[in-house]
């Protein structure tokens, strides 16, 4: 049962950033091309990998989480995944296929302080847990700059 709870838990992550990867391949492939872009950008390539990663580190977070026992702190970092995770799915969206890099810009750190808020609490529960969610962290950290270079490049 574990073995089927643990590819749950993998899966959910990696189905929700190959969802939202669809309205990143549509922006990529277009619009994106024709924007100023930061000096600092990374390679188009390298995003799909670190993406994987990072959910694939979401999905071992969530099963480990699911795994504790039950608790007010459980609760609350559960809650925080899912926020974060929505937040997530979302912002390719805003950024991608809408082209709203200010509203893109705002979300991003409204999703970094879940992202932080969910670490804090998965720590709470087992130090693992929201450790093993750092590179998330510095991940959308680096992408909130980003985001907020495209948006002043392109205002």
């Amino acid at each position: 049962m574990q073995i089927v709870k643990l590819i749950l838990c993998l899966a959910l992550p990696l189905i929700v950033g190959g969802l939202s990867g669809v309205a990143t391949a549509e922006g990529v492939s277009g619009w994106y091309q024709t924007v100023l872009k930061p000096p600092f950008n990374p390679p188009n390539y390298l995003f799909g990998p670190v993406w994987t990663v990072l959910y694939l580190l979401m999905g071992v977070s969530l099963f480990l989480l699911l795994n504790q026992p039950a608790s007010e702190w459980k609760t609350r970092a559960l809650i925080f995944f899912g926020i974060q995770i929505s937040l997530n799915f979302l912002w390719s969206f805003l950024f991608f296929k809408f082209h709203v890099l200010g509203i893109a810009l705002a979300e991003i750190i409204v999703l970094w302080l879940m992202i932080a808020t969910m670490i804090f609490t998965m720590i709470q529960v087992k130090p693992v847990i929201g450790l093993i969610q750092i590179p998330y962290l510095l991940w959308v950290s680096f992408a909130t700059v980003l985001n907020a270079s495209f948006w002043w490049l392109n205002r």
